[in-house]
């Protein structure tokens, strides 16, 4: 139970009025931009100075996988603290190799060598980096509708129109269309169509880049920012089979998926497949320490077993973010939180979502899996024309801003990205708190029925 919330306005105030003056916010028009001033968090909820209390069903950024403030990692951090707070990365520290042994333990195959980063973003630069060395080769191919990261090398690779102010079209990127059926790029009817031609597409893209030419092939196993589109069967095993024909290294994304977001450990799971590199953030801790990472094949580790790796950090495997990853994977251990995001996202979300689907015209699409969904809000169902233009910003965002005003006004923190809101609460989430999530999710639709057609 979160505890009762003291309204403190004035404190709030202070709080706004110095964010304002000094704090440079990602991503925002510094001048259009209006932060909450957040006072606390506990589990699922957090709320503000002037008393609102939120049910949130964005995660923080879809890594808050065990909730806020959860007791038994806020203790492991301040004991570890107490223990040895820094430590240079070249050496052995025990919270270190015990949060990599974990982390190991839970990927898929032998992707046994853990090299930490301080989040996703410097994971997919590192995991690009090493697939470049390993193989002599210099592109790499991503998929539009993706996301992995805003550092330079990530950046270029990601598909969405955050990447347009900062492509140079020199980093070595080529980019593709991955399957995605309720908006089809292939014409596709069925998932088996949808499978089938992307597979083709991506092998005729390869055959005309060159096969000798590209180090790499990086998805998202299950994107997310983009849209949360659950790959179809056989599509990531004919990715892996085309990667091992062609010599190509594939790596797998899953800093948003991973850690019991769709209900397995790692997203890959569901579909059987084991990549060469897997990148790795958000829930490995719940983003209580920045901690990110690669988790690495035997056989790129060997590259580097006599030949030095070009590349680190100066906060690499920090002590207090592995105490913080070594705590979090022991909680979801022992309170069986990778179940209960199975069982929710079969039993509670999916279901609860579709029903929504079903009563509300601007509801298009539900997809996903575990606690990790999307509603693909449209003008009309028939069409599937998008409630609002891609990457729609000011009156043309109209509609989805209506949304998630009346999202907010019923208690609920929503995900909203262009034309779609995502339900990713944590892992941990309860029955009862999804439910009070649908209901304000409801009420908020209701908004978003008004500008249909």
């Amino acid at each position: 139970m979160t505890p009762h919330v003291v309204p403190d306005p004035q404190a709030g105030a202070a709080v706004k009025a110095a964010d304002r003056a000094h704090v440079f916010h990602s991503w925002s028009a510094q001048g259009l931009i209006d932060p909450l001033a957040v006072a606390g968090a506990e589990g699922s909820y957090f709320w503000d100075y002037d008393g609102n209390r939120y049910l949130d069903f964005t995660s923080g950024l879809v890594y808050t996988n065990i909730g806020y403030q959860h007791p038994k990692v806020v203790a492991a951090i301040q004991e570890q603290a107490g223990k040895l707070a820094t430590f240079a990365p070249a050496f052995a520290v025990d919270v270190r190799s015990e949060a990599a042994r974990l982390i190991a333990e839970r990927t898929p195959g032998d992707l046994n060598k853990i090299f930490f980063t301080n989040g996703g973003a410097e994971a997919v630069e590192n995991a690009v980096r090493m697939a470049r060395l390993h193989t002599g080769r210099h592109k790499v191919l991503s998929a539009f509708r993706s996301y992995h990261g805003a550092t330079s090398t990530a950046i270029n690779l990601t598909g969405d129109p955050r990447r347009w102010a900062s492509d140079t079209g020199s980093a070595g990127v080529v980019r593709f269309w991955a399957p995605f059926l309720y908006r089809s790029p292939f014409y596709a009817e069925t998932e088996q169509q949808e499978c089938e031609r992307a597979l083709a597409h991506l092998e005729d893209t390869i055959a005309f880049e060159g096969p000798g030419t590209i180090a790499a092939i990086i998805l998202e196993t299950v994107p997310g920012t983009a849209g949360i589109m659950t790959p179809p069967p056989g599509y990531l095993a004919g990715v892996r089979e085309i990667c091992d024909r062609y010599g190509i290294v594939f790596v797998l994304d899953e800093v948003m998926a991973g850690f019991g977001r769709t209900g397995k450990w790692f997203a890959a799971e569901h579909f059987d497949v084991v990549p060469d590199l897997m990148t790795f953030a958000k829930g490995v801790n719940s983003g209580y320490v920045p901690l990110g990472g690669v988790a690495i094949s035997e056989e790129i580790a060997a590259t580097f077993a006599t030949r030095p790796y070009p590349g680190g950090l100066t906060y690499s495997g920090h002590p207090l973010a592995c105490a913080a990853a070594v705590a979090t994977i022991q909680v979801m251990e022992d309170e069986k939180v990778v179940e209960n995001a199975a069982r929710i996202g079969e039993k509670v979300l999916g279901p609860g979502l579709r029903e929504l689907a079903e009563r509300h015209p601007s509801v298009g699409e539900v997809r996903g899996l575990g606690v990790f969904w999307a509603l693909d809000l449209v003008k009309n169902k028939e069409t599937r024309e998008p409630l609002v233009p891609y990457n729609a910003a000011g009156e043309a965002n109209a509609p989805m801003a209506a949304f998630g005003a009346a999202a907010k006004k019923n208690g609920l923190w929503p995900f909203v990205n262009m034309n779609r809101t995502h339900a990713v609460p944590a892992c941990n989430v309860s029955e009862d708190e999804v439910r009070e999530g649908l209901a304000a999710l409801d009420a908020a639709l209701a908004v978003a029925d008004e500008h249909t057609v």
